[in-house]
């Protein structure tokens, strides 16, 4: 089996405990507002990776790793290979690879097939960081075209079974950046056991050359990122839950 991969970053210290690889898969059915990655969106594109050639190439940096690192995969939405995700993180874990999934989630069901699968998927994931783009499912549906509630779900379940998240928030001016969402966001994060660590990142505009680029319409462009003050407003409502 192959993967389609939108590419490879060797080093990173913020993507899951430790030094971890990244892998970033290709393919996105979210059109979130704020993305800075527009050209991963298109599914069946990217270069084509095995799983054992991904984990060969991994293993160059171990060295780096120490007790607690080894790789995320991200996206795009990674969930949009689940196959392919499955496969690389079952030959990770028999290589003695400590697992990162970065996902926001919106592919997630409790119906069918999808749910065997993600239950396996689980079984070899060691840490997951999600995405929550808005905790109120309208503004959801406006920011990103699809609804939060089967991501929330899929945060309760990663709840009942104890598997140990990371949540990342998007703080974007005049739409994310309000007090009552923010609040909204940290009374649901308190209804959940395994939160070990909330990551507010504050909305960039370092992706808009892409749209242009790429002859997309930037939707945010007169929105400025967030100020220090309100980054730690923020910060100070979401971390009730773990600190």
């Amino acid at each position: 089996m192959k993967g389609f991969i939108h590419s490879i970053e060797s080093f990173g210290s913020v993507d899951g405990p430790g030094i971890r690889f990244l892998i970033f898969l290709q393919g996105c059915p979210m059109r979130c507002q704020f993305c800075h990655n527009p050209d991963s969106w298109k599914v069946g594109v990217g270069e084509e990776w095995t799983a054992d050639d991904l984990l060969d190439k991994a293993e160059r940096f171990r060295t780096y790793w120490g007790d607690k690192g080894g790789i995320t995969v991200s996206g795009g939405e990674a969930l949009l290979q689940i196959d392919f995700l499955l496969e690389l993180f079952e030959k990770a874990h028999r290589r003695g690879i400590n697992t990162c999934l970065d996902t926001s989630a919106q592919l997630f069901t409790r119906q069918g097939t999808f749910f065997e699968k993600f239950e396996r998927l689980m079984e070899v994931t060691d840490t997951i960081l999600l995405d929550i783009k808005h905790i109120d499912d309208e503004e959801h549906r406006k920011l990103t075209k699809h609804s939060n509630r089967n991501i929330l779900d899929c945060a309760r379940y990663l709840s009942d079974i104890r598997k140990p998240v990371w949540i990342r928030h998007v703080l974007i001016p005049g739409i994310t950046d309000k007090d009552e969402y923010l609040e909204q966001l940290s009374d649901f994060l308190q209804t959940l056991d395994n939160v070990e660590r909330v990551d507010v990142l504050p909305y960039h505009t370092l992706g808009i050359y892409k749209y242009e680029k790429l002859g997309i319409d930037y939707p945010l462009k007169d929105v400025n990122p967030p100020t220090a003050e309100r980054i730690e407003n923020a910060k100070k409502i979401l971390s009730k839950k773990v600190f």
